[in-house]
């Protein structure tokens, strides 16, 4: 049995041409451990943006019904030379229904059940998914409520995993004001895990203290600075996860953590020999890193991603954390949305304005039925 519907594609050409826009398709019957899964809600998150639109100029973009069509800079075209000329799909992750399920055992148990999956290419009608990875929700769990439950859910628990495998005991957050963040400051008061958030506004400072956040620091403010060293000498956090990228604040962060870790110590020229770590995991701010050595020779920055991650911590650690987004998907693990849009509706010229802003707070919800 095959089934029709609409599939979204990513297609960047070699003279810099980016077309986003939705087709035909037909999906055939899973096979083995694949189910087929008719997608119900999926959101818009920074990780999709970078396959759907990357550095394109989508303020100036054509925009027809289903289809933009915009032009991405020489650097970043040259770079991506692997994907010209291919129609890709997107969508990391989704909530709908299984409607056909291949014959292993696993696949066959999630038959007519919905399911949070991870199968890259949700902004479709359906989409493919391994039965392994897919998580069962209960029938009171709505279709908008489970299809944020791996990318945000398993990247904050990931931060927090990551800190105990390599040996620190506190966490600096930048952009904490976002889903992914209003998590983090759950999980880390569940955990008993000190955290310093930093945000943009006041408005983010009161959202934060409200979720009962201790350390939350407006980095707009005069004196942020020496307000983040005070926070992190109160803490000890010396890990710092940045989703913003470009800019200073990595070096900021790094050059608060060495402060507080000289507070009080004998001159070296080679500065503190206290571990210190930021982890870059986003591209908020497409610029370059700005790094101003403050922070004396002990010191570390990163890239961090969800799936190398997954893969080095292993499958029992991983099942854990799977465990307890499905038991908490509507606590701790919630996600609120700005709109949601059909398939047609996230290509119109106002929601790639807004989603594609990358701003705290605008995240959407394609559903692709509507």
């Amino acid at each position: 049995m095959a089934f029709t519907g609409k599939q979204l594609t990513t297609r960047l050409d070699a003279d810099g041409t980016l077309t986003v826009q939705i087709v035909p398709k037909t999906w055939d019957a899973p096979t083995g451990s694949q189910v087929l899964v008719q997608v119900e809600a999926t959101p818009i998150n920074p990780s999709d943006l970078g396959l759907l639109f990357a550095s394109a100029d989508t303020a100036n973009a054509v925009y027809s019904p289903g289809k933009v069509v915009a032009k991405m800079p020489e650097g970043a075209t040259r770079a991506m030379a692997a994907r010209h000329g291919m129609d890709m799909p997107a969508g990391n992750e989704a909530a709908g229904v299984v409607v056909a399920a291949g014959d292993s055992p696993a696949a066959q148990a999630l038959m007519g059940k919905r399911v949070a999956c991870v199968p890259g290419t949700a902004y479709a009608s359906y989409a493919y998914a391994e039965a392994g990875m897919c998580l069962p929700v209960d029938e009171s769990v709505t279709p908008a409520q489970a299809a944020s439950s791996f990318v945000n859910p398993m990247t904050a628990l990931g931060f927090v995993e990551t800190m105990r495998l390599e040996g620190f005991t506190g966490l600096v957050h930048a952009a904490a004001a976002s889903n992914l963040g209003q998590m983090l400051v759950r999980i880390c008061q569940e955990d008993n895990v000190p955290l310093v958030n930093i945000v943009r506004s006041e408005e983010q400072v009161a959202l934060l203290k409200g979720l009962g956040a201790t350390h939350v620091l407006n980095m707009t403010e005069p004196g942020f600075q020496a307000a983040l060293t005070d926070a992190i000498h109160e803490t000890g956090a010396m890990l710092g996860f940045d989703p913003i990228g470009g800019g200073t604040l990595a070096g900021q962060i790094l050059a608060a953590m060495e402060a507080s870790a000289s507070r009080g110590a004998a001159f070296s020229r080679y500065g503190s020999s206290v571990a210190k770590k930021v982890y870059i995991y986003g591209a908020l701010d497409l610029g370059p890193t700005i790094l101003n050595r403050a922070f004396g020779l002990t010191w570390d920055l990163g890239g961090w991603l969800l799936t190398p991650f997954m893969a080095k911590a292993g499958m029992e650690t991983v099942g854990r954390m799977r465990a307890r987004v499905a038991r908490d998907l509507t606590t701790t693990f919630a996600s609120h949305y700005k709109a949601q849009v059909s398939l047609e509706g996230m290509l119109e010229a106002a929601a790639v304005a807004e989603y594609n802003a990358r701003r705290t707070g605008e995240k959407y919800l394609v559903v692709p039925t509507a």
